[in-house]
């Protein structure tokens, strides 16, 4: 009876993710960013809808911290999965170009609340190919308060395996936490962390992780055209 009340409890969810609200041209939402290390304010970063067209969406992204990196243009499928998109690699944030959508919510027709899919990528800056790998889960519901207000929210985690092989050190591992809000399609929060790695520092005892940046974003303004 868990099982089936459970197997339920997941596709509503998933179905609650396909009817999200679609994005608009024009639309601008700020995250403020903190350390979670420390919880140390550390600036802020703002996306405005340049694009909204059938099948993908186009993104201005301005920071104003280097760990948020660089302005950019981010690229999402209607339902926000990444088509453009940076990771964190070895402590620095590149872009990728996904070959395919990179899911990063459930993939259309799942049902389990729970995923392992492996995309290809160009670092255009590079030009070097790497197989990302996501496993993502469904965690349930849950209502939360931003700075920006409160909002019942769908929470999923992932952890996604960056393919930045380098040397001796070994891809990176990042965890993300996205609380998504579907009145709004898209999270008012997440978390990112990673860490990656060094066989040339190996000991006796093993060999030593190095972490990247920990993030925690927060919405804290939306501007919306929508009626």
């Amino acid at each position: 009876m868990f099982k089936v009340s459970a197997s339920i409890f997941v596709c509503s969810l998933l179905a609650t993710l396909a009817t999200s609200a679609p994005a608009a041209t024009g639309d601008a939402y700020v995250y403020r960013i903190s350390n979670g290390y420390n919880n140390e304010l550390r600036g802020k970063i703002s996306y405005r809808v340049d694009k909204a067209e059938a099948d993908r969406i186009e993104v201005a992204v301005t920071t104003d911290t280097p760990s948020a990196g660089v302005a950019r243009t981010e690229i999402y499928t209607k339902n926000g999965n990444w088509l453009r998109h940076p990771l964190a690699s070895h402590d620095q944030l590149r872009d990728f170009e996904f070959t395919t959508a990179l899911p990063v919510y459930a993939p259309p027709g799942d049902a389990t609340g729970s995923w392992s899919v492996r995309v290809n990528a160009l670092d255009p800056a590079t030009g070097k190919h790497n197989s990302v790998r996501v496993d993502g889960e469904v965690l349930g519901s849950e209502r939360i308060t931003v700075p920006a207000g409160t909002f019942d929210t769908i929470k999923i985690m992932r952890r996604t395996y960056a393919g930045d092989w380098d040397g001796f050190r070994l891809e990176t591992n990042i965890v993300e936490i996205d609380w998504y809000a579907p009145a709004l399609g898209r999270p008012v929060k997440s978390e990112s962390k990673s860490s990656w790695l060094d066989v040339s520092r190996c000991t006796r005892g093993g060999c030593p992780t190095f972490r990247g940046d920990w993030n925690i974003f927060e919405l804290a303004e939306i501007s919306s055209v929508k009626p």
